[in-house]
This record gives C-alpha cells, structure tokens and sequence, in this order.
C-alpha cells in the first residue's frame, strides 16, 4: 500500500455545532469546505494529518479518539474550560513523560491533547 495522504472521518450528529466546536473552540483551521454553504463538509488541518467533519450521523461515534500535540497543554486547559469545554481528565505527566490532557468533542469524542516536554527523548536527536 503506497498511501499518499490520510484524515479522520467524523460523521457528527450535530454538523453544525461540532464545526464550531473544531473550528471555533478548538480552532482547527480550515483547509477546504465543499457541499451545500447552509451545511458544508469542511476539512481542518490536524498537524500532520487532516480532521473532516462531513454528513450526520444517527448515533455519536464509538470508540474513537482523537491525538493532537499542541505546544503547552497548560494554556490550551485553561482555555477550553474558559470555553465552557469537558474536560475527562485534566493535564498531568505519564509514566512515558508526555504530558496530556482529555477532552470530549460535543458528541463525546475523546480528544488527547499531548505535549511533548523540552526535556523528552522525542525532541533530541539520538544519533
């Protein structure tokens, strides 16, 4: 499999209200719309990868998560819950040194915000 580019499907119960959710909240920026203007699919950038928020769905999705590294997951907590966001599971540091907090998208979605500190084997070079 020779794969050229990837993103995640979410296929939300509320379109509307989940596009302000990553695009207003948590502020995704846009990388394209396409549909209908009153009710378009629109895809964000997610880092390295793409995040598209398209359809509706009958039921919230199961079982998934979204991981997103952000740059200090200390501020971005302070200002989800100033947005009113759920936060599962406040910031702490993992037993592999990475620091994360969780958080619920509106239909439930867990979403791992991951920051890598400046002193973890993830940002030196080794060889």
């Amino acid at each position: 499999m020779d794969v050229l580019s990837s993103r995640i499907l979410l296929r939300p119960t509320d379109p509307a209200r989940t596009r302000a959710f990553y695009g207003d909240v948590l502020g995704l920026a846009v990388s394209r719309e396409f549909g209908p203007p009153d009710d378009p699919g629109v895809v964000y950038f997610a880092g390295q990868s793409l995040l598209e928020v398209s359809g509706r769905g009958t039921q919230p999705p199961a079982g998934m998560s979204v991981w997103l590294q952000v740059r200090d997951v200390h501020g971005e907590h302070e200002r989800l819950v100033a947005a009113g966001v759920e936060v599962l599971r406040a910031p702490r540091l993992e037993p592999w040194g990475l620091v994360e907090m969780w958080v619920a998208d509106p239909d439930g979605v867990q979403i791992v915000l991951v920051e890598v500190p400046a002193d973890h084997p993830l940002r030196r070079d080794l060889r």
